[in-house]
């Protein structure tokens, strides 16, 4: 969060920053510097992994930890197979490092590190992050369409009793509609996550230029503000999970239609 002359920059927090290599890391004319946004991501991947490593101890009674690992891989694990079936169990190892990972970015963006002086950065209030996890869970399912039914995965295109005469105009508009969905999936993330961060940010500047003016705007906008930011701060928690929820079933159901047709 940026402060300037009193007021509160809401942007400033989705800044790419590079910490290191600069513009002499490069590969094929596209920087690949080390930033804030990789630091973050970076950061995620190694609290999931010790997440999962600290409770795969599998004692005969298992402590916390182990319980919500496993807890945490028992509700992926039905959620593929209410969506999918017992043939999407092959997938679990792949949809619970998404949601896992999306689970971790969105909670670690809204701890409150900057009392000790760090700032956290969520990877997921950038499109390009979400837009290539969508993108991967996309390639997936054209890979397992076309390996599995060939040719014939076209078909999802044509729904089932479609008119001949329809399916020149239900062909291409099923296409399209289905080109589509790693946009907004990956958008919807994206957009999720930004507002919400976005929206405490302007009613933290609330506070300071409430507290900055006086008494009287202390108590009438700088409290009703600071109040309404601790209610966002759990409505976030809550939004976090969720959205890491929405992502990866929207991936069982697209993985849904790749193994079987409909």
């Amino acid at each position: 969060m940026r402060v300037a002359e009193g007021k509160v920059d809401p942007v400033h927090q989705f800044t790419i920053e590079t910490l290191f290599g600069t513009d002499h890391w490069s590969i094929g004319g596209y920087n690949i510097a080390f930033t804030n946004s990789s630091l973050w991501m970076a950061i995620t991947t190694v609290v999931l992994l010790v997440f999962v490593a600290g409770g795969a101890k599998r004692e005969l009674v298992p402590g916390r930890w182990q319980m919500a690992v496993e807890g945490l891989t028992g509700f992926v694990d039905n959620l593929l197979q209410a969506n999918i079936g017992k043939a999407g169990r092959k997938y679990l190892p792949y949809v619970f490092s998404l949601f896992g990972f999306i689970l971790f970015a969105n909670m670690l963006g809204l701890l409150p590190l900057a009392l000790v002086g760090v700032h956290p950065f969520t990877a997921t209030s950038h499109f390009t992050v979400t837009g290539v996890l969508a993108v991967m869970s996309f390639a997936i399912v054209l890979g397992v369409g076309f390996a599995k039914h060939g040719l014939h995965f076209f078909s999802l295109f044509v729904p089932h009793g479609t008119p001949v005469p329809m399916i020149p105009i239900i062909f291409p508009i099923e296409l399209i509609s289905f080109m589509v969905r790693p946009f907004s999936l990956g958008l919807r993330l994206f957009v999720a996550m930004m507002a919400g961060h976005v929206l405490l940010e302007v009613l933290s500047g609330f506070v300071i230029s409430g507290t900055n003016a006086g008494v009287g705007t202390f108590f009438l906008a700088a409290v009703p503000s600071f109040v309404l930011m601790i209610g966002i701060c759990a409505l976030e928690l809550l939004v976090a999970g969720i959205q890491a929820y929405v992502f990866a079933l929207l991936t069982c159901v697209y993985l849904n239609d790749a193994e079987n047709l409909h």
